[in-house]
């Protein structure tokens, strides 16, 4: 009769296997759960010496109160969150920014009005990735007119966020903590990239010229 014998490394690699299979288990089981997430968090004011341009910022209801429907398991209320992300990011660009709900709300003779709004809103999880995160991508437009409301560009700004790793507490706290890290993203863009789109970039040229010119 052949007698197995059972050693501390046998005994260590099973409890290891067990474990992961019960770690996969349990990200599974939480990622075909239903997840509705509010971001409730402040962002930080913006430290950044703005050009000298007046600017109207058309923050819209639909935009203001947007709730995210990624798919039909989750939903993001990004709302009030986004609004602050944008006061802050525009009040970093503009010496002069004014914050409407409505185009016909300006009050003043601004150098650019600008609409944002949410194109689509996308999430995946590690049962969708096959990666040990939660990731969240939104894809924002932004259109930017002259002061006569004549079209300058229509930009698209994409911001993308992650988890370190799948093992939170639960499928909200993951998507939520994504969900913020994508908005940060997306401050940080507009603050980077704003001045570098060509079409501002040659509005600026011209507004410098006529400013110079007798």
């Amino acid at each position: 009769m052949m007698i197995r014998k059972i050693t501390y490394r046998n005994i260590s690699h099973s409890m290891t296997r067990l474990l992961l299979l019960l770690t996969t288990l349990l990200i599974l089981a939480g990622c075909s759960s239903s997840a509705s997430v509010q971001i409730d968090r402040n962002f930080p004011s913006v430290l950044a010496k703005p050009k000298p341009i007046a600017a109207s910022i058309v923050l819209t209801e639909e935009f203001s109160n947007y709730i995210a429907q990624p798919n039909d398991k989750t939903v993001i209320d990004l709302g009030s969150a986004q609004v602050q992300v944008m006061k802050n990011a525009f009040a970093g660009l503009f010496n002069k920014v004014e914050f409407v709900t409505t185009a016909d709300q300006i009050t003043t003779d601004n150098g650019l009005i600008i609409t944002p709004s949410v194109r689509e809103v996308q999430v995946s999880t590690p049962s969708d990735n096959y990666l040990n995160v939660f990731e969240v991508w939104i894809k924002y437009n932004l259109d930017i007119a002259d002061s006569s409301g004549e079209p300058i560009v229509s930009w698209f700004m994409p911001a993308y966020g992650k988890t370190p790793d799948a093992f939170m507490a639960s499928k909200p706290k993951a998507i939520e903590e994504a969900s913020i890290i994508a908005l940060r993203d997306s401050g940080a863009k507009l603050m980077l990239d704003f001045y570098r789109i060509p079409a501002i970039y040659g509005w600026l040229r011209e507004q410098q010229r006529l400013e110079q010119s007798p």
